[in-house]
């Protein structure tokens, strides 16, 4: 086989297919992946650290917009209680999958966008509406999804739409 025909082949086994023609298990992996987003957003929203640690596995690696981070879920969990009683106290988190790529049946790469409100700086000064992309690898132990890595990112500000 030649070299452009096993890159061709490979490129369409990594193909997402369209939720109606995925099989019933990705579908509802698909579902379970959809869920541990919405805890996340949860423990974030009531400002719970361990709840939001949670959502992680024991080994997991965050890395938020700053590029700083935490390994391990204890530790992702100590990383965010202090935010989470300052400038993060009153913040609000939305979020919403875009993609999700399934690489392996229990290996999944997931982008997630999302929109936060209520953040300060850390000298307590409002901060305007932020939004930004998450890339995410999850992994799926027994039946659960977790997040194993996270690298989270700040959208670009786009300018108002000219009148």
């Amino acid at each position: 086989m030649t070299r452009h025909w096993r890159l061709s082949i490979a490129v369409a086994a990594c193909t997402v297919l369209p939720a109606s023609a995925q099989s019933p298990a990705a579908s509802s992996d698909g579902e379970a992946i959809r869920t541990v987003v919405t805890r996340f957003t949860t423990a974030w929203n009531q400002h719970d650290a361990h709840a939001f640690s949670l959502v992680f596995a024991e080994t997991a690696d965050f890395t938020n917009v700053k590029g700083m981070g935490a390994s391990g879920r204890v530790s992702i969990g100590q990383f965010h209680a202090g935010p989470f009683q300052t400038f993060f106290k009153a913040s609000h988190l939305t979020a919403s999958v875009k993609t999700v790529r399934f690489i392996k049946p229990d290996v999944a790469a997931v982008d997630v966008l999302w929109e936060m409100t209520g953040a300060t700086d850390p000298s307590g000064v409002p901060i305007p509406l932020r939004q930004g992309l998450a890339n995410v690898v999850m992994t799926k132990q027994g039946e659960s999804w977790s997040i194993l890595v996270m690298h989270n990112m700040d959208l670009p500000v786009q300018p108002p739409a000219a009148k």
